[in-house]
């Protein structure tokens, strides 16, 4: 069909009707068949959107990669509507403790690790799609929106929700606004109707009218390894409470951290958000 429309332009116009073309992949079913009327083996689509929502289906169209067969596999779609929701509860969060759009009151060491890995992930999701690689700027943009989630959501998750005054809570409520601003818009091609709802919630206009977003929108001074070191001695923390089968909610009265003296610095520079994620009351030792 291509070749056919390409000719026919050539021979009408003499221009070329595409610039260019997107060639996907077969959907098959679970035999590994593919999926057509004429064989039975197909889904009402209506269904499945009902079931699961636009995104869901959207999101699990946006992981095949172009050119590659994939399996139609219902369950993937609830991975899909996990994400959506957890987009629209995470923004909640966020917008619950206050927007603050003044990047400049942004100081503490955590968010400025934060940004210098959400500028990587612009940087990363922009030439992904630039390169028509829609599959990596998701992966990216999701796996940065789970880590952002799981580790500083709730290492910072105290501090946010402290007195309007104080700088620190500041810069934490400051961090979460602009990182969500610039994560609803790099998911906003994949998950357009959730990222919609959540623009309307506190921005004029679409979400889809918005510019895309660039790196110098963020501060870069950050250690982005510092988080990093964080995520690693927040799963010790966690798996401790759970071998030990206690709430997460335990106090600690004695932590030891064993590490490089780089890891161990970057975890000393936000001991007191640790503290009270890790709800960590009596001594720290660093080792």
């Amino acid at each position: 069909w291509v070749a056919r429309m390409t000719m026919f332009g050539l021979e009408l116009t003499d221009q070329s009707p595409f610039h260019t073309v997107y060639i996907h992949g077969l959907i098959r079913d679970e035999k590994g068949k593919k999926m057509s009327k004429s064989k039975g083996n197909t889904v009402v689509p209506t269904d499945v959107l009902e079931r699961y929502g636009s995104d869901a289906v959207r999101w699990r169209a946006a992981k095949i990669r172009p050119g590659l067969d994939s399996p139609f596999d219902q369950r993937e779609m609830k991975v899909g509507r996990r994400l959506a929701l957890k987009v629209l509860n995470a923004s909640k969060f966020v917008l619950g403790a206050g927007a603050v759009s003044d990047s400049a009151v942004i100081t503490e060491q955590a968010d400025l690790s934060l940004l210098a890995q959400l500028a990587t992930l612009i940087t990363d999701a922009t030439s992904a799609f630039e390169a028509y690689d829609y599959t990596s700027a998701l992966e990216s943009t999701e796996q940065f929106f789970w880590q952002f989630c799981d580790d500083y959501l709730e290492l910072v998750k105290e501090r946010a929700y402290g007195p309007a005054e104080d700088s620190a809570a500041a810069s934490a409520r400051a961090t979460l606004t602009l990182t969500l601003d610039i994560v609803l818009r790099l998911f906003a091609p994949i998950l357009p109707y959730v990222t919609e709802e959540v623009w309307s919630w506190w921005k004029d206009g679409s979400i889809h009218r918005s510019s895309w977003p660039v790196s110098d929108e963020v501060i870069m001074s950050g250690d982005p390894a510092l988080l990093s070191d964080v995520s690693a001695a927040l799963i010790q923390i966690r798996g401790a409470k759970s071998q030990a089968s206690v709430s997460m909610k335990t106090e600690i009265s004695l932590a030891k951290f064993y590490g490089t003296a780089e890891a161990l610095a970057h975890l000393l520079a936000v001991e007191s958000d640790l503290r009270a994620v890790g709800r960590i009351s009596g001594e720290v030792i660093w080792v």
